[in-house]
C-alpha cells in the first residue's frame, strides 16, 4: 500500500486493486510520545499501556456496525514468549470493551520473522505466507488491529487470509504510521 491519505481513509484507487482492505484508519504518526508509549508497551512490559493505545485507536475510528468482528495481527510466538503477551491482541481486546464489539482470534502466525529494522523490500518478502485464517467467516465484516503501519504488507497479507476465509469486508486500524525506505 502506498499510504496515500484518501477520503474516509479508504484504500487508494491504485492500491485497492491489490489490497483486500477497504479502509485503513491511522490514529497518529510514529513519533514522540506515541513512539515512546509503543516502545514501552512492546519492549519494557508496560502491559497496562494497551488501555491507552486502544483509547487512541478508538478516537480515530468511525462508527462500526455491532456485527463487526474485531481481530488482531498475531505476533510471532517467540515474541509472545519473550514479552509474556501478544501486544496486538491486548490492544484489540481493550478496543472491543470500548466499542462493545466481539473479539475473535481469526489468524494464526506462520514463522518467526522480525520486521523491526527490515527494509521495505525485506518486509514485503517476509510477510508472504506469514498468516493463516483459523476460522471460517460467513460474510463477516472484520476490523483488523495492529500497532504500527509501515509498508502495509502485514495488514495486506493478513487481510487476504481473512477474505479467503469468507470475510465480506476487511477494515484495519493501527495506532501509528511509520515510514521506511
Amino acid at each position: 500500500m502506498c499510504a496515500k491519505q484518501t477520503k474516509d481513509y479508504a484504500t487508494c484507487g491504485k492500491c485497492i486493486r491489490k489490497s483486500p482492505i477497504k479502509n485503513v484508519w491511522v490514529a497518529t504518526d510514529y513519533e514522540g510520545t506515541i513512539k515512546e508509549l509503543l516502545h514501552g508497551f512492546k519492549y519494557e512490559r508496560e502491559r497496562a499501556s494497551a488501555v491507552e493505545l486502544a483509547e487512541i485507536i478508538n478516537r480515530a475510528l468511525p462508527y462500526l456496525g455491532h456485527d463487526t468482528v474485531v481481530t488482531h495481527v498475531p505476533t510471532a510466538s517467540s515474541r509472545v514468549r519473550a514479552r509474556g503477551y501478544d501486544h496486538s491482541r491486548l490492544i484489540a481486546k481493550e478496543l472491543t470493551k470500548l466499542r462493545r464489539l466481539k473479539h475473535k482470534t481469526l489468524l494464526g502466525r506462520l514463522g518467526q520473522s522480525q520486521q523491526m529494522g527490515a527494509t521495505r523490500k525485506q518486509r514485503l518478502a517476509q510477510t508472504k505466507a506469514s498468516y493463516i485464517a483459523t476460522k471460517k467467516l460467513n460474510k463477516a465484516s472484520v476490523l483488523l488491529v495492529d500497532d504500527v503501519l509501515t509498508t502495509g504488507a502485514t495488514l495486506s497479507e493478513a487481510a487476504k487470509e481473512l477474505k479467503k476465509a469468507g470475510a465480506n469486508e476487511v477494515f484495519a486500524v493501527v495506532v501509528a504510521h511509520n515510514s521506511v525506505k
